[in-house]
């Protein structure tokens, strides 16, 4: 049975990489185009899997050549593709990315089958978290969803990852909140979340302090090119990030997402799992695409013998 669950999207990406991204009404040509699998659920359980761990995911395609293609590819990677269900009137989703030189994307996405996940479906599977030690839920698939499987785990004694992509308006029911054990926002989301702007480090601070008071447990606040911040009961830790030649960073918090994850659920301490993440986002974006950017346990371990924290 697996020790990671992972409850959440899968959408199919379509890539075009540009020399600039466009302005409003601005059309740029030249671009050169890609197609990969990703949304942040499956993302996240791919990123874990590479890692290292077993890895139960369970989302939901449309039944057409997007949802085959995907099944198989998750096939092809060796993963178990039982769990990833088919919807008879909706279509896989979409992701429509574009990439500049630097490394910086905007996305579009049409949800399809994944809005169509239930809790009863959920419920229908409830025993694959039997043997869990982590669970991981984003917020690309209903919202009654990803409670109804945080439930389920809290229930179990499982340890709680929420990366709260996308934030919806309005925020997060504390209801929900209480459920989480931790709580991946990038600074966008922190941002959502809190309403504190995430620069200095008094103001990031200031976004876990009001996180926390949200009732989640852990506050894990992914900056970027600046690293991660960690802010708990007991303390709080800054990790600054991995040196890396960067150029997209379409799968970097989804690579974070799914090696902490791992980590976790071998046992490592949160410290240990964080800068474990922090090299698994690295080096996530010194590649392009979603899911044939994440890395592989012997590659992380790599960079983190060349730069011990």
């Amino acid at each position: 049975m697996a020790k990671v669950v992972v409850v959440g999207s899968c959408n199919c990406d379509l890539i075009v990489r540009l020399d600039h991204l466009p302005r409003e009404g601005e059309t740029v040509s030249g671009g050169e185009f890609f197609q990969c699998f990703g949304g942040k659920g499956a993302n996240q359980a791919v990123a874990a899997f590479q890692a290292g761990a077993q890895v139960t995911l369970i989302g939901k395609v449309g039944r057409d050549r997007f949802g085959e293609s995907y099944r198989e590819s998750l096939m092809g990677l060796g993963m178990e593709a039982q769990d990833l269900l088919q919807d008879e009137s909706s279509p896989t989703g979409l992701a429509f990315i574009l990439v500049d030189r630097t490394g910086k994307n905007q996305i579009a996405v049409a949800s399809g089958a994944n809005l169509r996940l239930s809790t009863e479906e959920l419920s229908l599977l409830s025993d694959r978290f039997l043997e869990a030690r982590v669970l991981l839920v984003q917020l690309e698939v209903p919202l009654p969803t990803v409670k109804y499987a945080l439930e389920l785990a809290r229930d179990r004694g499982i340890q709680t990852i929420l990366d709260p992509a996308p934030v919806p308006p309005g925020g997060l029911p504390s209801d929900l909140l209480s459920l989480v054990d931790i709580l991946t926002p990038n600074e966008a989301e922190a941002e959502a979340l809190t309403g504190c702007k995430v620069e200095g480090l008094e103001q990031i601070r200031q976004a876990g302090q009001r996180l926390r008071s949200q009732g989640i447990r852990s506050a894990l606040i992914t900056l970027g090119a600046r690293g991660a911040y960690l802010q708990t009961a007991t303390g709080e830790e800054f990790f600054p990030a991995f040196p890396v030649n960067a150029i997209d960073s379409t799968a970097a918090g989804d690579a974070f997402n799914g090696a902490l994850a791992y980590a976790l659920s071998e046992g490592r301490s949160l410290r240990e799992a964080v800068i474990w993440a922090n090299a698994a986002g690295a080096l996530a974006t010194s590649r392009l695409g979603a899911q044939p950017s994440l890395p592989t346990h012997q590659e992380i371990e790599a960079l983190l013998a060349l730069h011990p924290a």
